[in-house]
């Protein structure tokens, strides 16, 4: 039997809705972007006939200028494949509408279902959503042409003067003149001049509307994972509703075993469920549901009741589905292990976000937005080429890029050529002086799950290696694409040593040329990404987290006071560091952990003194006096740290803490050099003092109010860790001892693996599993309750380890070392020909 390959499946997907794609300008939102950049659906888009690809949110009328498929006949179709809720999109949908209104058929695919969208607390559709929506759509596209607030005809704007404006970007003027019609003639221009886009006012037709569900939108990191788009609208639901038993809305709440008060179902349940059921759907793979927490039964009991009888007759492999829920080992992704993947994604800044938090309202009366989701950190991580490569011939390529561009606006007008190339060489000018906007270098790349090395997967291949192996394997790579290129480097090398000027050497040596870049460009990307984790910077700040993980899991084993004051020792470190850099003094830090970092320790350090010490404290695990002193000396750290401002729960502080700050640079600067207690200058300032209290007591207020503020947030901070520390009390599977090591397995093989590695090790070793939900099939539904009972039989509880296939699902949230030792009873798993779909939801 052949394995589950994700990405493949993405592809095939996008095939079959090449009849839709072929002569259509495609616009894809933010999460799908995420998830078609993994899997380099780009070209296979323009390969099925697609005239260009642009950016929903960022649309501009210029998107119909890039042809890639050129055609005498302007585009009359758009399609729009979004990982929002239609009413979400609407507003991007109406602009692209108006904008290009040569358009008469637009086809919109959605990942979210329409029973969903019936079922989704904020969407004003109803179980018809998506015919309501064509007509809704229709209807407010008509009531902006009539009432004039339409943008000209697109013929006219794209020949209306263009100003080269705001660092490059397109701007119409409102009252431009049109360009005088120009004879035909050999330039790029006389294709505008000649297109029939004018003759729309004489041929107008009705606008056709069709929508279509559209379930693969996943971000593959390999054949056999994935994780979901960090903008798309399935990882942004909340997870958990205000509750005691919630620790925040991205996280499932506590598994108490207990039946909630509320029948309400987090929408991001709600989603889950239902793209977890079209995605089998779609794979055609039947589902055997297993549930380990409250979140993944309630996901479970969704899904089976989404079966239908349609699913019997059908010939569909049976897949095992295990969900799990990360609340009930949250300590595993907070520690910092031997993984390379986890090192690059640390390491590398990542792409800002394209949505906003909370969405407008949309254009149309009819169509409200809901209320806001949550933020994710986008997963297109920015692998800087350009800081790498550092070389001259770069900038000469860059200048001829824009060369071009200076071409193809003299071809719309050539009278303002002169001011056009001034203005080009201007941008030439910030670019080069300027190597980065907004964090980000001119000159980037991302990763693509889909390109590899003679079938293996570059990410596949590294997600299951540690830093050192995976780094040797990565220099291997480069070795290899050298000897096809034949190209040499003149540097040391040793076989299981991989060193960062060696890989900066060869990176450079392969992207000499373009031609060698654009074939090779895979590898490179994937180099540099490792050259970017492997720096003394990275490196030294990941040692030091890691180590102090460690002397945090040593202190938890002693004694409450002994782990309360390494914490403290940490959050003092954390402080030091944030007065060095307000001081300007870097280099001093350097080996430090920051503020973030130590808060981070705080709560490893709460969920072990949670397991090690449950009734240390009336309300948390340490006492009175040791609490006290932690939380002063967090209120500390915080007014030392001018990088902590933007903490989630320091909100509405930050102008407040900035003001502190800068006020303490301030009298650092001005302040008298020291001076010999007897020198007598000093005594006539003794009968100011009094005169001076006045005028400062407004101050002193202040910053003892800003304290006492902190000091509330700060208390709001510790009731949640202590929410944490209360995981095992509270948590029914752990409260139980379901998940604990028990038999002939050994604890100290266990160690450090987390959660999902002790499951699936008791799955494939047969051995039970406490508190592991099986919520029946279709078909067993049938066979016990319905003929089953008339004929006498009924369907025996199937066991997850006897499924050829197995999906896990971790509701919450995975990091890259939980994937690479689950890989590893993979492995196993396939040699007994079992074979594996492993599934993450990534936060």
């Amino acid at each position: 039997m052949a394995s589950v390959n994700l990405i493949k499946s993405c592809i095939d997907s996008i095939t079959q809705i090449s009849e839709d794609i072929e002569g259509a300008i495609v616009y894809l939102d933010a999460g799908v972007t995420e998830s078609f950049q993994f899997i380099e659906a780009f070209p296979v888009l323009l390969e099925l006939g697609a005239r260009a690809v642009c950016s929903l949110e960022n649309m501009t009328a210029l998107d119909v200028v890039g042809d890639w498929n050129s055609s005498s006949d302007p585009a009359r179709k758009l399609v729009v494949i979004t990982s929002r809720l239609l009413s979400d999109a609407h507003r991007y949908i109406l602009r692209c509408l108006t904008t290009h209104q040569v358009v008469r058929h637009c086809i919109i695919f959605t990942s979210i279902s329409e029973m969903a969208h019936s079922v989704f607390p904020d969407s004003p559709l109803g179980p018809g959503a998506y015919s309501d929506y064509g007509s809704l759509l229709v209807q407010d596209y008509e009531e902006l042409n009539k009432s004039g607030k339409k943008p000209r005809q697109i013929g006219s704007m794209l020949q209306e003067k263009l100003n080269f404006v705001d660092g490059g970007r397109f701007q119409f003027p409102s009252s431009g003149e049109d360009v005088p019609h120009l004879e035909a003639s050999s330039s790029g221009r006389d294709f505008y001049d000649h297109n029939p886009l004018d003759l729309i006012a004489d041929t107008v037709q009705e606008l056709v509307i069709s929508v279509h569900h559209f379930p693969m939108i996943l971000c593959p990191i390999s054949p056999k994972a994935f994780v979901l788009p960090s903008e798309g609208l399935v990882a942004e639901s909340y997870l958990s509703a205000k509750h005691e038993d919630s620790i925040t809305p991205g996280l499932p709440p506590f598994s108490t075993g207990l039946i909630s008060d509320t029948d309400d179902v987090p929408p991001g349940a709600t989603l889950t469920a239902h793209f977890l059921y079209h995605l089998a759907a779609k794979m055609d793979l039947k589902m055997e549901i297993f549930s380990l927490g409250d979140m993944s039964k309630t996901v479970g009991k969704i899904l089976t009741d989404m079966s239908s009888l349609y699913d019997i007759g059908r010939r569909k492999r049976s897949v095992g589905l295990l969900l799990i829920d990360r609340t009930l080992d949250l300590l595993t992704p907070c520690c910092h292990g031997d993984s390379l993947i986890d090192r690059i994604f640390s390491a590398l800044p990542r792409r800002e976000r394209t949505t906003s938090h909370i969405l407008g309202k949309g254009s149309g009366s009819q169509l409200k937005l809901g209320s806001s989701c949550l933020q994710r950190a986008s997963l297109d991580v920015q692998i800087p080429l350009a800081k790498i490569l550092n070389e001259e011939d770069w900038k000469l390529d860059n200048f001829r890029l824009l060369e071009s561009v200076e071409a193809f606006l003299c071809g719309w007008n050539s009278g303002d050529s002169d001011s056009q190339v001034a203005d080009l060489i201007n941008l030439s000018q910030k670019i080069y002086d300027k190597p980065s906007h907004s964090g980000v270098d001119i000159l980037t790349g991302s990763f693509v799950s889909s390109d590899n090395f003679r079938g293996v997967p570059f990410l596949e291949a590294i997600l299951d290696e540690e830093t050192k192996r995976g780094a040797v394997l990565v220099k291997k790579w480069l070795q290899e694409a050298m000897r096809r290129e034949i190209v040499t480097v003149n540097v040391k090398s040793r076989s299981s040593v991989v060193t960062t000027p060696e890989l900066q050497a060869m990176i450079k040596a392969l992207s000499k040329s373009q031609s060698s870049l654009l074939r090779n460009k895979g590898i490179i990307l994937l180099a540099s990404a490792t050259l970017s984790a492997l720096e003394e910077s990275n490196c030294t700040k990941w040692d030091a987290f890691s180590s102090a993980v460690k002397t945090l899991s040593v202190s938890s084993g002693e004694t409450s006071q002994s782990l309360a004051a390494q914490i403290g020792d940490l959050i003092n470190q954390s402080a030091l560091l944030g007065s060095h850099i307000n001081k300007g003094k870097k280099d001093i830090s350097k080996g430090l952990i920051s503020l973030q970092d130590a808060l981070l320790l705080m709560i490893i350090g709460y969920i072990l003194a949670g397991q090690n010490f449950p009734t240390a404290g009336s309300d948390g695990p340490f006492s009175w006096q040791e609490e006290r002193l932690l939380k002063e000396a967090v209120v500390d750290a915080l007014l030392e740290n001018s990088s902590v401002v933007n903490l989630k729960f320091l909100d509405g502080l930050k102008k407040e803490l900035e003001a502190n700050i800068s006020k303490s640079k301030s009298e650092e600067a001005t302040k008298e050099p020291e001076i010999d207690d007897f020198d007598d200058d000093q005594w006539g300032k003794w009968g100011d003092e009094d005169g001076e209290d006045d005028n400062k007591n407004e101050q002193v207020y202040g910053d003892m109010q800003l304290k006492l503020e902190l000091r509330d947030r700060v208390d709001n901070f510790f009731k949640f860790l202590h929410k944490l520390s209360n995981l095992k009390r509270k948590n029914l599977p752990l409260r139980d001892g379901s998940l604990t090591v028990e038999g002939s397995f050994d604890e100290d093989a266990y160690a450090g693996k987390g959660l999902v590695y002790k499951v699936l090790a008791r799955v494939l070793g047969k051995y039970d599993v406490p508190g592991l939900e099986y919520h029946s099939s279709t078909v067993g539904r049938i066979i016990n309750r319905g003929f089953g009972r008339l004929l006498g039989h009924s369907q025996a509880k199937p066991s997850l380890a006897d499924q050829n296939v197995i999906l896990v699902f971790v509701i919450g949230g995975i990091n890259g070392l939980e994937v690479k030792f689950s890989n590893a009873l993979v492995s196993w798993s396939v040699k007994q020909g079992r074979h594996w779909l492993t599934a993450e939801d990534l936060i």
